[in-house]
């Protein structure tokens, strides 16, 4: 991050006769850093479509910005022509993927930007999609606007992970969090200890928890610690679904996460074995409650 945090600063700080004077690598960078910080605004919004951010740059200056902000909304490239104050019509814009060239809620980006009259669109990360990637970055060169990509691809890619991974194989992009000691622990002995972890990995928990559309536990963790599974730290809460693996359906119907379902998207996966009694009761609680087929004591992830 602080290869492209720390041009950025300088570009702000020099006069327009020196920003001119910018080789394109270090303007690149700076341009595409800020399109990066914007798209992150929207880690965990954008679900199923990518966080995407984008800035339109003219005689050195930003002239118009923004981000994907939710599904169904404006893209980033739409919101950054909006927000011009003056006409984009010969300015380079950076985007951290290859812009849309298909209809869906919205209209294509890449026509858009070719309307606009843009002179040049600068893209961190290539749409990989089996169905609709790579159609931006033709339409614009057919249309004759000179097109580059791959600035700060690495770190555009990886804004975008969870986005490739289901569109290239059709699985979600999981992300596994343990806490444990160096000699491999998860709690004490007795297991009456509370936090191995520190306030900051705690912290981190949350701002991961704030970018997932799920958030998944097996019941013994919600035995052990009834945890609330929610976003209590960072931006607005918007909380993920609280998934809960319990194949015999052996929480308590009075634990945090079943007592908050009403309020909180909740889901408890259970096999044949669980009680029809106890399913009436986590239902009854406001919990949606799916039993998996074919499971007899475990809960095969992949059928869930």
């Amino acid at each position: 991050m602080y290869r492209y945090i720390r041009p950025l600063k300088t570009v702000f700080q020099r006069p327009a006769s020196i920003l001119k004077l910018m080789d394109n690598e270090t303007s690149d960078t700076a341009w595409m850093g800020r399109a990066i910080d914007l798209a992150r605004k929207g880690k965990g919004r954008t679900s199923p479509n990518p966080a995407v951010g984008a800035v339109i740059v003219k005689n050195g200056r930003i002239i118009g910005e923004g981000w994907h902000k939710k599904a169904g909304g404006p893209h980033a490239e739409i919101t950054a022509l909006a927000s011009c104050k003056t006409s984009a019509k010969g300015a380079v814009i950076y985007v951290t993927l290859e812009p849309c060239n298909h209809t869906g809620k919205t209209g294509p980006c890449a026509q858009a930007l070719i309307e606009s009259g843009l002179s040049e669109v600068v893209i961190g990360a290539r749409d990989v999609s089996p169905k609709k990637g790579r159609r931006g970055i033709e339409a614009l060169k057919r249309a004759g606007v000179k097109t580059r990509a791959g600035v700060l691809k690495s770190e555009c890619d990886r804004l975008i992970e969870d986005f490739t991974k289901h569109s290239v194989t059709g699985m979600p992009h999981v992300t596994l969090k343990a806490a444990i000691t160096l000699d491999g622990k998860i709690a004490t002995r007795t297991g009456d200890s509370k936090w191995i972890s520190s306030s900051a990995s705690r912290s981190k928990v949350h701002r991961l928890r704030d970018e997932m559309d799920a958030v998944i536990v097996g019941s013994d963790t919600v035995i052990a610690d009834d945890p609330q599974l929610t976003v209590r730290h960072g931006r607005p809460r918007l909380n993920p679904l609280r998934v809960i693996v319990d194949g015999a359906l052996s929480i308590s119907a009075k634990s945090k996460i079943i007592t908050t379902a009403r309020r909180i998207p909740t889901l408890v996966a259970v096999t044949k074995r669980a009680s029809p009694r106890k399913i009436g009761a986590i239902r009854k609680a406001g919990a949606e409650v799916v039993i998996i087929k074919g499971a007899s004591k475990k809960i095969n992830l992949r059928a869930l």
